[in-house]
């Protein structure tokens, strides 16, 4: 009903302007300054306000060729029509839309809440962040305003957490990196809470002492400690807690050293194979018996090659699963692996890897070797966390049910591989399904008891 009216009152205003007789052109040759703009005083006030309504209707209806048409009509340009538009424009907006204060503060606060959505879920720089918003017309999106409000928002929010009660917890820490400068961090591994987190210029012991001691302040106890090898996190703990448990870090130690091994050897091995093919392929065409001669040679040197790639593959990759199955905690009935034995099976895992004579395998099972004093510390932890779950009036098979489900939930987090984690956790479902048998309607309760003690087990 509203366009309709607009529409007419268009229509009217269309003819009024055919029936005003025509202005005459206004003279500037008088003008002694050359101004390039004049203001006109033939163009009163109701004059204005009419051309920026009829500037307003051609926009709202998309009369085309209108602007033009008013601009020969008032002998004046299209720029004075669009911005006497737009000042027509704030002026409608502030007299009947909402208050400018309120809208200004709305739009800026959804504007910052996509900025801190986009780069804390989304995991966007600045730049992806500063398109994304102008894709949809948000307000402060330039790439300099997105990167001043993120620092601004980040020097607001603490470098670490605080606490009144002393809380204890499992201190994970590592060093990232923010282009060449260093950021320690430390988190709670079960929850992933971010305990402290700090840029500073150098990653020594010294650094890492006022790190920790700062935790020890703020209100937090290490029931042990979780880090890499780095020199100055060793230090630092050797130093200032040789009294507590330093777990090191299973991934990096084992995991990271020898899994990337496994994947070049596997491709090596398939390699050889598409050369052992190709040779036979270079068989089969050639036309003359001396070339056939040549060419079988190499064909069975080709032979050679990928049988020792495929054996150096499929040993090594033996080895390795046994290595990563005696690091579980449970085996497979359930029951607490014995530290000791585990020790001894990885050493001699070790022993076997060696043999293969791989120079730079052979280095990364040193570099284990070295650490092996302490890379099954968590096992201990894990005996005492059983210890205290037997004390419970649970039935023990399924009590190891439980454990068994526990450790298959651990492998579906950790796994980045679909099949596998689907694979882990469909044993975890059938682990569930047997000590639910047992449990029947406490078995919510009792898991979730278990699967809390167990989440200490880093």
């Amino acid at each position: 009903m509203a366009a309709n009216n607009l529409q007419a009152q268009l229509s009217q205003h269309r003819f009024m302007l055919s029936l005003t007789p025509e202005v005459p052109a206004f003279d500037s040759t008088n003008n002694i300054f050359g101004n390039k703009f004049l203001r006109r005083p033939d163009l009163t006030t109701f004059d204005r306000l009419q051309i920026a309504y009829e500037a307003l209707c051609a926009k709202i209806f998309g009369h085309w060729g209108m602007i033009s048409a008013l601009a020969k009509y008032h002998n004046i340009s299209r720029t004075f029509i669009y911005n006497t538009l737009a000042v027509f424009e704030e002026v409608v907006e502030l007299a009947l839309g909402e208050p400018p204060q309120q809208v200004e503060i709305e739009n800026k606060s959804e504007s910052v809440e996509l900025m801190i959505a986009l780069r804390l879920e989304g995991k966007c720089g600045v730049g992806a962040i500063s398109t994304i918003m102008k894709r949809f017309n948000h307000r402060f999106s330039g790439q300099g305003t997105v990167s001043t409000y993120l620092n601004h928002i980040g020097s607001l929010v603490p470098s670490g957490l605080m606490t009144e009660d002393n809380v204890r917890l499992v201190f994970l820490s590592d060093e990232i990196f923010s282009g060449n400068q260093p950021i320690l961090i430390t988190v709670d591994p079960i929850s992933s809470a971010i305990l402290k987190i700090e840029l500073v210029d150098k990653r020594r012991a010294e650094e890492w002492s006022r790190h920790w001691l700062c935790l020890k302040k703020n209100g937090f106890e290490a029931i042990y400690y979780v880090t890499d090898e780095g020199s100055g996190l060793c230090s630092a703990h050797e130093n200032l807690f040789t009294g507590s448990m330093r777990q090191p870090d299973t991934f990096h130690a084992v995991a990271y050293r020898l899994g990337g091994r496994l994947e070049r050897l596997e491709e090596s091995a398939y390699k050889a194979i598409a050369y052992e093919y190709d040779r036979k392929e270079k068989i089969l065409s050639a036309k003359s018996e001396d070339v056939v001669s040549k060419r079988t040679g190499k064909y069975e040197q080709a032979c050679d090659k990928a049988e020792k790639a495929m054996e150096l593959y499929d040993s090594f990759s033996y080895l390795y699963g046994c290595i990563l199955n005696e690091m579980k905690p449970f085996r497979h009935n359930g029951e607490l692996r014995d530290r000791q034995q585990a020790e001894e099976n990885i050493q001699a895992a070790l022993e076997m890897i060696t043999s293969l004579g791989h120079e730079k395998i052979n280095d990364a099972v040193n570099k284990i070797r070295r650490i092996m004093p302490t890379l099954l510390n968590y096992f201990d932890v894990a005996r005492e966390i059983r210890e205290g779950l037997d004390k419970l009036a649970i039935d023990q098979n399924a009590l190891s049910s439980l454990c068994l489900a526990w450790q298959h939930h651990k492998a579906v987090i950790k796994s980045k591989k679909t099949d596998r984690r689907k694979k882990c956790a469909d044993r975890e479902q059938r682990c569930l399904e047997f000590a639910e048998g047992y449990l029947q309607e406490k078995f919510e309760i009792i898991k979730e008891r278990v699967y809390s003690e167990l989440d200490a087990i880093v």
